[in-house]
């Protein structure tokens, strides 16, 4: 009965997360008809689809975590968003001399994540003031809402990456991360 419960629940929750990430994409939408507004925002869109600054990425990482093989996870941002979600962004990169793949451990040791591709869905949070462990959010199919399917890397390269988490409450300012073979880190959160 628990199992039930707590897959049902976990379901009702990926579910309002993806509705609520699809109502703000339709919000998003424009008719195309923007005269008279704001271009600023299209003034971005033109500059290419490197995030920027303002955009959520810091120039100097919350946190650089060392891993397996010369993999570093520079932490740029974690956001906490007005939908209940928090985002932790950054770098992944190949620190090493050599190609590496990324290691499969990352994804964790849940069936359903491991069976949708390479993934960071083995991290977590953990909101020691609330006394709370946050996983990486799921889709309505299983899939974590995190980067995915990475390719090899060769030496000196990096690839962003992403992992959605919901949100601790507002009392929690700082969460302690954690990924499978990398050391953890304590991130301040933002928004």
């Amino acid at each position: 009965m628990s199992i039930r419960f707590t897959t049902t629940a976990r379901r009702g929750m990926v579910a309002a997360a993806v509705a609520v990430s699809l109502a703000l994409g339709v919000a998003g939408c424009s008719s195309g008809d923007d005269k008279g507004r704001d271009t600023s925002a299209s003034a971005s869109r033109a500059s290419g689809s490197n995030p920027s600054a303002q955009e959520g990425q810091s120039e100097e990482p919350l946190a650089e975590l060392k891993g397996p093989d010369g993999l570093l996870l520079q932490v740029t941002s974690a956001e906490r968003d007005s939908g209940g979600f928090l985002t932790v962004s950054g770098n992944l990169k190949n620190d090493g001399s050599g190609t590496i793949n990324v290691p499969a451990q990352l994804s964790g040791n849940e069936t359903e994540i491991i069976r949708n591709g390479r993934s960071l869905g083995g991290a977590t949070l953990v909101d020691a003031k609330g006394k709370k462990r946050y996983y990486v959010l799921r889709d309505t199919e299983g899939r974590p809402l995190t980067t995915t399917n990475f390719p090899s890397m060769k030496a000196g390269e990096s690839v962003p990456v992403f992992m959605q988490f919901p949100a601790p409450p507002n009392s929690s300012t700082e969460v302690t991360f954690q990924l499978p073979q990398f050391a953890a880190a304590t991130l301040t959160i933002t928004g």
